[in-house]
């Protein structure tokens, strides 16, 4: 009996719509004094992004 593996989790920019696997080397990534290195959006620069969903 075969297992089927689950799509690969996505990270989904908020403000444009932008959307590529989590940790891909698709989104930038920037060092936020007193926030740490977060991802953005390499579409609109964007910080503001929902990561973890499944996207079809």
């Amino acid at each position: 009996m075969g297992q089927t593996q689950a799509p690969p989790k996505r990270s989904r920019c908020l403000n444009c719509g932008f959307s590529a696997p989590d940790g891909d080397d698709a989104w930038e990534r920037v060092d936020v004094p007193g926030l740490g290195r977060m991802s953005q959006c390499p579409e609109c620069t964007s910080t503001n992004l929902i990561t973890g969903i499944s996207i079809n």
